[in-house]
């Protein structure tokens, strides 16, 4: 049986989730794919966490060196976070000749083209289905499963955070603060929530989602942004007499043949299948010409469920080699 060996950069919540799930499932994977695939190497300067986890201290690493030139790596999984060190070290290792998993939206939408021509240069993959929707497989299907699609719409509710928060708010009456305090002593928010109440971490995702769909690549940080920092209780109360719900919407739709897009609070109709997304909660909306329109929904965050996302875009590169 052939064995795809993995190097994890980071064993935070996405890479401990994507190790366990390789060990958990790891019987049923090999049973699945005929390949065998080991963690072999990690990049983690908490040595304790890399033990409590089951790695031994000879397969812990401290520099990106040691990970790239190994000959027993075939694919390098980056969950670090952040943008110009995690892309620096996802362009390193393929030029080295190692494939790459991510489920760095940030690094992926801002870094698109060049990490997708190094991949191309160098012969290898670049997956990273795990950036948008945690362990919502959308991007597979839009690249793989939907590709004899045009698509002339996509949106989504693609951020826990914001929907848990305006989910509490419409549900039970709670002011913005609040639900903001619950949410990060429940770990849905950050202690600084600014990326995701102000639409940042979206506005990444949509980037994506529009590359994909509409091969058109629009920088972040030229996406119109809103947050929802400055939605009351008489913006919920207005929508609920119009038979709406607030929702932060990632939305991009052909307009001929421009694309128009934003990222905002929108009011969704209750007969809309978004309007019944609650809480932590995750939905890609997507329209074709022929398949007409499709949700993906399930679970946008969390160790195991985005782990999930990752472990596909490995056994998906696996199998090609």
């Amino acid at each position: 049986m052939k064995t795809v060996n993995i190097a994890i950069l980071g064993l935070g919540t996405v890479g401990g989730g994507t190790y366990q799930i390789l060990q958990m499932n790891r019987e049923l994977i090999e049973k699945r794919t005929g390949r065998t695939f080991e963690v072999t190497k990690v990049l983690e300067l908490r040595k304790d966490r890399a033990l409590e986890l089951g790695l031994r201290e000879d397969q812990i690493c401290s520099d990106i060196e040691q990970i790239v030139c190994a000959e027993d790596v075939d694919i390098v999984v980056e969950a670090l976070g952040g943008i110009d060190m995690p892309t620096d070290f996802m362009l390193k290792a393929m030029e080295h000749g190692k494939s790459v998993v991510t489920p760095n939206k940030a690094a992926v939408a801002a870094n698109y083209d060049k990490l997708k021509a190094a991949a191309e240069k160098n012969g290898v993959s670049f997956r990273f289905e795990a950036s948008v929707g945690g362990g919502i497989p959308a991007l597979t299907a839009i690249q793989e499963a939907l590709a004899g699609n045009e698509f002339t719409e996509v949106m989504g509710i693609v951020n826990g955070t914001t929907n848990y928060i305006l989910t509490k708010m419409t549900d039970l009456g709670l002011k913005y603060e609040d639900v903001l305090k619950d949410a990060q002593e429940k770990g849905f928010a950050e202690k600084d929530p600014t990326a995701d109440v102000e639409g940042i971490d979206v506005a990444n995702k949509l980037s994506i989602l529009m590359t994909l769909c509409f091969d058109k690549y629009v920088k972040p940080t030229e996406i119109p942004r809103e947050g929802i920092t400055k939605i009351t209780m008489e913006d919920i109360e207005a929508a609920r007499a119009k038979g709406c719900k607030i929702k932060l919407i990632a939305s991009a739709k052909k307009v001929g043949d421009d694309v128009e897009y934003s990222v905002g609070p929108k009011l969704i109709p209750n007969e809309h299948p978004l309007a019944g997304v609650s809480n932590e909660f995750n939905a890609i909306y997507v329209t074709g010409n022929a398949v007409d329109e499709l949700m993906f929904y399930g679970k946008g965050a969390g160790a195991l469920p985005t782990g999930s996302a990752v472990v596909g875009d490995i056994i998906a590169i696996g199998k090609t080699l």
